[in-house]
């Protein structure tokens, strides 16, 4: 039964309008602060493009992002891919262990990696055990990323899970019988199928990245603070508003950019690859 476009605009409302009053009104204003305050103008852009500071966070901001979607495509892809082999119940089992996270309180599990990666903690502890003494992971990138993956993974095995969870697998045992080992056809025929999945999951995890703020600030240190530190500095400390809208209009168009061009990138190349079930199928 097809519903009426009249009903599904109504249905839509109540999210329109949560969406536009806690999110897109909050932006909007500390956005038009940006231009307005001190003065209407174009002030504050021009003195956070002239700050080398903006620049480094900035990239700092990106870099740890990305670096967050390669260990979550390093760890996450096949402990996913591990969801689709097994029975149901073992299946069960490796969705609770990736739902437990969800349990604990961002903030009960940061101060948890505080304790883990403390100086004389079991992280350095295990560390000087395989001839690495003295090393502390608290207060230092390695350890801001090291939580951002732990908090973040579960969103991206989830997401590749359900994408993947659809391949059919006799196209695989169809390619085996063709010639190809196992490895090949999982390479040639699986993976590919898979991307779209991956590149959803990616982008859904770098965007969550990026707007970290508690984790980096409890696990990091001052002198590597990302975009999220330095405009909550700008608000709490300075009580720079307009400061605070520019770098996040800055974070927004520089990540709706980035975005578009990821998406233009890959777009040709899920095109050449022939990315579509249908194609496969045929």
């Amino acid at each position: 039964m097809t519903i009426p476009a009249r009903w599904a605009v109504l249905l839509l409302l109540p999210a329109l309008a949560m969406t536009g009053a806690f999110f897109l009104v909050p932006i909007g204003d500390i956005i038009v602060r940006s231009f307005t305050e001190p003065v209407v103008g174009l002030q504050v852009y021009e003195r956070l493009f002239a700050d080398p500071t903006t620049w480094r966070v900035l990239g700092r901001t990106f870099a740890t992002g990305a670096l967050t979607v390669l260990l979550c495509i390093a760890l996450g892809y096949p402990y996913a891919y591990l969801m689709t082999l097994v029975g149901p119940t073992m299946r069960t089992i490796l969705i609770v262990l990736v739902l437990v996270p969800f349990w604990t309180s961002l903030m009960a599990r940061t101060f948890a990696w505080i304790s883990l990666l403390q100086r004389d903690g079991p992280v350095s502890a295990l560390l000087a055990a395989f001839g690495l003494p003295g090393v502390t992971l608290l207060g230092t990138l390695p350890g801001v990323l090291i939580g951002m993956v732990q908090i973040l993974l579960p969103y991206f095995v989830l997401t590749v899970y359900a994408g993947i969870l659809g391949i059919d697998r006799r196209l695989i045992t169809a390619a085996m019988s063709l010639g190809a080992n196992r490895f090949r056809a999982f390479l040639q025929v699986y993976l590919p199928l898979s991307v779209p999945a991956v590149i959803a999951a990616s982008a859904l995890v770098f965007i969550l990245a990026l707007g970290f703020y508690i984790t980096p600030q409890l696990l990091g240190s001052p002198q590597e603070s990302l975009i999220a530190q330095v405009i909550g500095v700008r608000v709490e400390r300075l009580v720079d508003f307009a400061g605070a809208g520019g770098l996040s209009a800055i974070l927004l168009v520089s990540t709706a950019l980035l975005l578009g061009i990821v998406g233009l990138v890959f777009r040709p190349i899920l095109r050449a690859l022939g990315l579509s079930r249908a194609e496969v199928r045929a």
